[in-house]
């Protein structure tokens, strides 16, 4: 297995891991467990931290993968890569300003972008693995 490779894979890995922890995130605080929200959501965080790092270091080792099948699974596959891309660029931005709204502890404006925040976080966190999935093992 090339650099290459074991980085996307530890991409997929990644990306995996922090919508687990999106997952528990938002399972805590709706059971009220502030304190463990404020963690799983860190841990998150830093998990996908660490994706940017490894994902950068492979784009800059092994450039842009092409998906080389044909017809309705290469469309697929586009839509699905197009929409994660878009919104992975402001996923960034979103986490940030939703974190330091709730280190700010303004509450209400924290719930209220983090109600967009989580479920593009999380979309983008899950089809970063299907996209691995698709490039790398379906293809």
């Amino acid at each position: 297995m090339s650099w290459g490779d074991s980085l996307a894979a530890l991409n997929a890995t990644l990306n995996a891991t922090a919508a687990i922890l999106l997952f528990l995130g938002w399972r805590a605080v709706r059971a009220g467990k502030v304190a463990r929200h404020r963690a799983f959501m860190g841990s998150a965080f830093l998990v996908s931290a660490l994706f940017l790092v490894s994902y950068l270091t492979r784009f800059y080792l092994t450039g842009t993968h092409r998906y080389p099948g044909t017809g309705a699974m290469r469309t697929i596959y586009l839509s699905v890569l197009l929409t994660h891309t878009v919104l992975a660029a402001a996923v960034p931005f979103l986490a940030i300003r939703t974190i330091y709204l709730a280190l700010k502890d303004r509450v209400a404006a924290h719930r209220k972008i983090a109600r967009v925040t989580l479920p593009v976080w999380m979309y983008v966190s899950v089809t970063g693995v299907l996209i691995y999935f698709m490039l790398y093992h379906w293809a």
